[in-house]
Order: C-alpha cells, then sequence, then structure tokens
C-alpha cells in the first residue's frame, strides 16, 4: 500500500483517499493530490488480456461462422482487447465482419468509443451507462429465440452484475454466448491490498474509490477470505466514504446495502470533484475548548493546520468524534485503544499523550469519575442538541 503526501492545500487537506485502480492509478492519484488529499493506493486486480485463450478463439470462431442477433459490449478495454486479440490470430477481417452483420449495443461511452474505433457503430447506448438499462432496453423488444452475445467483465464472482445479466437474458429464451475478452485476478502481492482492507475496517481512511466493478468484487472476496468482510461493510457503511465512477461499478456493494456515492459523469475527473465535494460535508468542524477542530481518518485538523496522531490518540479522538460534546466513558475508550489493553490508566496516559499532540488541552475534557469528552462551545453544543432533536 503506497502513500502519497499532500501537496499543498485544497478542500481535500488533511483527507486520506484510497485508490484501488489498476489502471490510470496515477492520473487519478495527481487529481486528488492536487485537491490537498493524502493518496494511499493498493491496486485490487490484475487484468490478464487473454489474446492466447483457447476459450476466447472458440467463441470469437462460433461468432464468425454464425453472426449472433445482438452483440453487446460492456467496457472499452475489454472491446479492444477482443479486436487486437482476432488480430493476432489473423482474423480480425472475419471478426469485424461478423460483428457489422449484428445490432451493436454499447453499455457506455468508453465502450462505444472501442466500437467506432473499430469502424463499427452501435445500434443504441443508454444515457445513464448502466448495464441495468441495457437489459431492460432487450427484455422489452424480446429476447425470446434470439442469439445475444454478451462481452464480460473478467473473472464471474457472487459480487459482479454481469453473470446475472446473461442469467437473467437465458431465463428469458434467449441464447446467451459469453464472450471472455479478458480475465482479472487478485494482485500477485495482496499485502498491499491486505493493508487498504485493514485500513478501511478501522476507519483509517476517510473515503475509498472504486473505478471497476472486478475491482469492488476482489477487495469483497478479499476481506471474506480473511473473515473481516462485516467490518469493512460496516464501514463503508459508517465512516468512509465508497465513492464509485458509476452505477455499474458500485453494482457489487449496492446490493450488500452499502451506501456509495457516484459522479453524474462516470469519469475520474468528475470523481475526485466529487469526492472533492462529499468529504468536506461529512466532516464538518467543530468548535471545542476554543479551537476549530475536524478529525479526518488518519490526522486531525486544528485551526486549519494537520497534527498528526500516533494510533492510539487518532483511535480515541475517533471515538471521542463519534459523540461530540457528550460523555465517552474509559471503558468505552479502553476498548478502542490498539493492543487489547485492560488497564484503565492507559486510557489517561493516552488522553494526556493527545492532549499534546493537538496542542489544544481544554478540547478534551476529563469528567470526573465518568470519562472524557470534546468540550463543545456552547454554540456548536446547541447546534448538536438542536439535531439530535426530534
Amino acid at each position: 500500500m503506497t502513500a502519497v503526501g499532500a501537496a499543498g492545500a485544497g478542500e481535500l487537506r488533511g483527507f486520506t483517499v484510497g485508490i484501488t485502480a489498476s489502471r490510470r492509478a496515477d492520473e487519478l492519484a495527481t487529481l486528488l493530490i492536487r485537491r490537498g488529499a493524502a493518496v494511499v493506493h493498493a491496486p485490487a486486480i490484475r487484468i490478464i488480456p487473454l489474446s492466447d485463450d483457447t476459450e476466447l478463439s472458440r467463441v470469437t470462431d462460433a461468432i464468425v461462422a454464425d453472426p449472433p442477433d445482438v452483440i453487446v459490449a460492456t467496457t472499452g478495454i475489454g472491446f479492444r482487447g477482443w479486436m487486437g486479440a482476432a488480430e493476432g490470430w489473423g482474423r480480425a477481417d472475419q471478426l469485424l465482419g461478423a460483428l457489422g452483420a449484428s445490432r451493436i449495443l454499447a453499455r457506455g461511452p468508453k465502450a462505444k468509443g472501442a466500437v467506432r474505433a473499430a469502424d463499427l457503430r452501435e445500434e443504441w447506448s443508454p444515457a445513464s451507462e448502466s448495464s441495468a438499462e441495457v437489459l431492460d432496453y432487450l427484455l422489452s423488444e424480446g429476447v425470446d429465440g434470439r442469439r445475444i452475445a454478451v462481452q464480460l467483465h473478467g473473472a464471474t464472482t457472487e459480487w459482479e452484475p454481469i453473470p446475472d445479466f446473461c442469467a437473467a437474458l437465458r431465463n428469458a429464451g434467449a441464447d446467451v454466448i459469453a464472450v471472455p475478452v479478458y480475465r482479472w485476478t487478485p494482485p500477485d502481492d495482496c499485502g498491499a491490498l491486505d493493508r487498504m482492507i485493514d485500513s478501511i475496517a478501522a476507519g483509517g481512511l476517510d473515503a475509498v474509490s472504486f473505478t471497476s466493478a472486478p475491482a469492488v468484487a476482489s477487495i469483497l472476496g478479499r476481506a471474506k477470505e480473511a473473515g473481516v468482510l462485516e467490518p469493512l461493510l460496516t464501514a463503508l457503511n459508517g465512516r468512509v466514504l465508497a465513492a464509485c465512477v458509476g452505477p455499474v461499478t458500485a453494482a457489487p456493494l449496492t446490493a450488500l446495502g452499502v451506501r456509495t456515492t457516484a459522479p453524474a459523469r462516470s469519469r475520474l475527473g468528475s470523481l475526485a470533484r466529487h469526492i472533492a465535494e462529499e468529504l468536506p460535508q461529512r466532516s464538518g468542524p467543530v468548535r471545542a475548548g476554543g479551537h476549530e477542530i475536524s478529525v479526518r481518518g488518519n490526522c486531525v485538523l486544528v485551526d486549519g493546520e494537520v497534527r498528526q496522531l500516533p494510533p492510539a490518540g487518532m483511535a480515541l479522538m475517533r471515538r471521542l468524534a463519534e459523540r461530540p460534546g457528550l460523555v465517552v466513558s474509559r471503558a468505552d475508550l479502553l476498548s478502542a485503544l490498539p493492543g487489547g489493553s485492560d488497564d484503565t490508566h492507559a486510557v489517561e496516559t493516552a488522553i494526556a499523550r493527545l492532549r499534546g499532540h493537538l496542542g489544544a488541552p481544554k478540547a478534551v475534557q476529563t469528567v470526573v469519575k465518568r470519562g472524557y469528552r470534546l468540550a463543545l462551545d456552547p454554540a456548536d453544543y446547541d447546534r448538536l442538541l438542536e439535531r439530535s432533536s426530534p
């Protein structure tokens, strides 16, 4: 897991954003860093082209011999990879002829661009860039008895939407030809990915970005294997923003009840801007002990200055910030400390160090015999009471 520090001030200063992309990760990281974010990168997948794959070759021959009624192009990289593989086999002209004899539906602009780059033309493409809308379009006109070729995203897992897409067509009577243009696997070294999963589950990131459904599926699968799927989902439904480039990418998380957010346009630039808009709204500052304080995933902003805290201090600040102005018991804070200590004096020591790192000793108030609280200024405390009132 590679971390890149923020280069200058911006609306994301103090926030840490995880990037799971394997392609164009540097581009997304640059867009976020320019806005002040710190970036953590852990590729969730490794894409393997299938230029020498016997199954893709067999499917290509079948399509050339008997062109389907409909071709569904789902991704630009996949469609281009298919054309490249056919070129390597010396069958590009035959494949283009077969595709030209079929109706082509493109799921989104990237797939549309790849289709047109091959001197083909799509019949239709949904404005939503959604596989669900493509499916509705096909089912509404009837697919019983028709041959439909569907370009797959990669590996098929329990969390990916394309297998359900194919199953729905088959259930409606279509003869579906699955076109495995590439496949994805977890990265060769999963250490960085495992650290990112742990960081998400612990609330150590403010947001994690997803640019493909396979990346989401890979993280879910890895978390399930490690036995931390539930903590991961809880964090993504809580303090860690799940930012997806579009609805297709978000589909595996949506199916599990995770709240996601996405820009209006499925583009990297739009995703970076969307994250920059969403995160500050979720982490509004409070005034405590005469200082403006805002808690981030890996740091605390005190009067606009980034304060890096040790793990114990960060854990305590997250717990206190969950209930601003309210007393948090020593036992509760003890349970939040890393290391599993059962000595309540560890809380007192950690609180003392926390005050020192913050440079705002009056921000964390001791409530005798009860615990500690963020000492909200009266105006912020009144606003808190108003928000909590029925």
